[in-house]
């Protein structure tokens, strides 16, 4: 008898890859291709260009970093003056809040100032030095009455007079056209002696972008820090975020004015008034 025939061997299918899946590697590659790192290659060079994107980022954080010194260390203050004397933007603690610095006799450091704030170039600066005999290096004073500057100064104050004609230190694109100038004597050890240390007066403006809000602390304005040759950190600045008081001492007649209430703005005009016998100029 003959043997039965042998049935026909099915061949099984060999399963498709999932389409989702294969939508997913696709997805990531496209993301890989944005990101700049693209596929991975099959000789490895791919992992060369992952590490060598992310060596990339970090170093650039790093020398971020590196901008930021202590206020307090001894080396401090010489770095400070070196960088003002080269024309560069320093950020340093006051006794109000934190503050962009150049030197006031450098037109780099003043455009540098204003181009780190992208502030109005109509917009004047202040000035600060390092002890109240210096105010008048810079601004008018003989009229102002015996002790009074010595009375709110140093302290959150910016006294704002008349600017003295062919006063040296002080750059001419620093405010030109602009009869009166406000001069700080910060009550910062760390300013004040950088400022003895440069052997001049400093422009000094508020640690942020025109318009935004005062800084207390240096990471308050770490988007900024790349314009700065360095920046000083004192530690969180306790206050309210005011700035300082600016007040109108320009006048000869025994008045005064209040251009901007800032920290200790009530307790000025009681020594202004009570010690000094000025008058509050009024408006009409």
């Amino acid at each position: 008898a003959r043997a039965p025939p042998t049935p026909p061997r099915r061949h099984r299918a060999r399963p498709r890859p999932s389409t989702t899946a294969s939508v997913s590697r696709r997805a990531a590659c496209a993301r890989g291709a944005k990101r700049g790192v693209g596929a991975r290659r099959l000789d490895g060079s791919g992992d060369d260009a992952v590490r060598s994107a992310a060596r990339s980022r970090r170093d650039g954080r790093a020398w971020s970093s590196s901008r930021v010194v202590d206020a307090r260390d001894d080396d401090a203050v010489g770095l400070a003056v070196r960088a003002l004397a080269e024309g560069k933007v320093i950020a340093v603690p006051t006794d109000t809040i934190y503050g962009f610095a150049a030197c006031a006799r450098s037109a780099r450091g003043v455009e540098a100032l204003y181009r780190i704030k992208s502030r109005n170039a109509a917009q004047p600066l202040a000035i600060a030095v390092g002890d109240v005999r210096d105010v008048g290096t810079y601004g008018e004073v003989e009229h102002l009455p015996r002790g009074l500057l010595e009375a709110i100064l140093p302290g959150p104050v910016t006294v704002l007079t008349k600017r003295r004609a062919g006063a040296r230190g002080a750059s001419e694109s620093l405010n030109p056209g602009v009869d009166l100038i406000g001069i700080r004597v910060p009550n910062s050890d760390f300013v004040r002696a950088v400022c003895r240390a440069h052997q001049g007066a400093i422009a000094l403006t508020s640690a942020n972008k025109s318009g935004e809000t005062s800084t207390t602390a240096v990471d308050e304005f770490a988007p900024l820090w790349d314009g700065c040759e360095r920046v000083f950190d004192g530690g969180r600045i306790e206050a309210q975020r005011l700035g300082s008081t600016i007040v109108d001492l320009s006048s000869h007649d025994g008045a005064y004015a209040i251009v901007r209430e800032g920290e200790r703005c009530a307790s000025l005009m009681r020594v202004l008034e009570d010690v000094y016998n000025l008058r509050l100029k009024t408006t009409t």
